[in-house]
């Protein structure tokens, strides 16, 4: 599946090689909440430093806008990244990414040294993929390896334009685990193939229904999403989020599906609630007798057995969005169930970021999946069959 040059192909003794991670974490008054994203980056750091050569991490943190935000630097990194490789990991603290200092420690660095560059999206060229800055970077290294899968939707930078300026590049472990999984799953899937979709909105997810239903044998739809299906099938959603502009289009997938012999479930009963808060007072209606000034928060008992029935002899499995309001616990039942259904599955399942990634670790499930991508983004990019342009910059075998 993976023609790309990975950090197994490089010869790196004494080379000084930049790395692009993907280090934006949660950080609270200076102190970093979830460092999930900093753990999945060690395989790659540590075999780079073993195999001697000089590692310079570089990241983006946040949405800066090309100006220097201290609250979005990324010095609480190097401080847990120190602790979690045992070694000084040295912040060259530059506003403008490729600065004296990250010159000067550049510089310094001994065979299997690590330094991390301050955010690269402090430049306003970083997300341009101005050719000014990718020269910059490059300029610190002899090779380029990519890891940060979270970010390789994007053409930026330092994902993309880095990679025309040194002599060679390659993917890193995170990066090539999430090729292989979501690849697999999308152009090889061991059947029956299931996919859930959750989430708000149809639109984020338009064109992934669209090329899963080519795919899979089995269609799941909770969350938000799910009341513009009901609406284009006859049903009342109260005041449920809802598409009207989506409506034709849905009507059009329910009918591919049928055409396409897909098993396309949607929830048959909800829990809805007059108040957008976790202790509304809540009742649970069939899905498409939702009353007026009522909304749907989550998928019903009846919903949670049926879907949980429909994935039981999955193979593959692929899930992206929550079945409801997850950030509420006494409407996360849905999304508990589906987490808990992919716990006893036999056969691959494949969390695409995001709520349910969380979802799924705030459970306990985490070590029960197969693989949980770290892009909830790109991971969906993927499933449409798009080309990420982070991946397709790095170098073939």
């Amino acid at each position: 599946m993976l023609n790309k040059k990975t950090v197994d192909d490089l010869n790196v003794k004494g080379k000084r090689v930049l790395v692009r991670c993907d280090f934006n974490v949660p950080v609270k008054d200076g102190v970093i909440t979830d460092d999930n994203r900093i753990t999945a980056s060690l395989p790659t750091i540590r075999k780079l430093m073993n195999d001697g050569a000089k590692v310079i991490l570089c990241s983006h943190m946040g949405k800066p806008k090309g100006e220097v935000k201290p609250e979005l630097s990324l010095a609480p990194v190097a401080e847990r990244l120190s602790e979690k490789l045992g070694v000084e990991v040295k912040f060259a603290k530059d506003d403008n990414v490729v600065g004296e200092n990250a010159k000067a420690a550049v510089e310094a660095m001994k065979d299997g040294d690590v330094i991390l560059l301050e955010n690269t999206r402090f430049r306003k060229e970083e997300t341009k993929n101005e050719d000014n800055f990718s020269k910059e970077l490059a300029s610190l290294a002899d090779i380029y390896v990519d890891d940060a899968f979270g970010s390789s939707h994007r053409a930026h930078c330092s994902t993309v334009g880095v990679t025309k300026y040194v002599a060679e590049s390659a993917v890193g472990y995170l990066m090539e685990k999430e090729i292989e999984y979501l690849g697999n799953a999308v152009e090889n899937p061991v059947r029956p193939f299931a996919a859930i979709l959750g989430g708000a909105k149809v639109s984020d997810k338009i064109n992934v229904i669209n090329n899963l239903l080519e795919k899979v044998d089995i269609l799941i739809i909770g969350g938000g999403m799910a009341y513009t299906f009901i609406k284009a099938l006859g049903g009342t959603v109260g005041n449920s989020l809802l598409e009207e502009d989506k409506v034709e289009y849905a009507k059009e997938m329910i009918f591919k599906a049928s055409q396409k012999g897909v098993k396309f479930l949607l929830p048959i009963d909800t829990v809805i609630v007059k108040e957008f808060k976790n202790d509304a007072l809540s009742d649970i209606v069939p899905t498409g007798l939702i009353p007026d000034g009522w909304m749907g928060v989550d998928i019903g008992p009846e919903t949670r057995s049926l879907f949980t029935e429909a994935l039981k002899d999955a193979k593959t499995v692929v899930w992206n969005g929550p079945m409801g309001v997850f950030e509420f616990p006494n409407f996360a039942k849905g999304t508990e169930a589906i987490a808990e259904a992919l716990a006893h599955i036999d056969g691959t399942t494949i969390i695409g970021g995001g709520d349910s990634a969380a979802a799924v670790n705030q459970l306990g499930y985490g070590d029960r999946m197969s693989h949980i991508s770290t892009g909830g983004g790109a991971s969906l990019e993927f499933l449409e069959g798009k080309e990420l342009p982070g991946v397709a910059a790095v170098q073939d075998k």
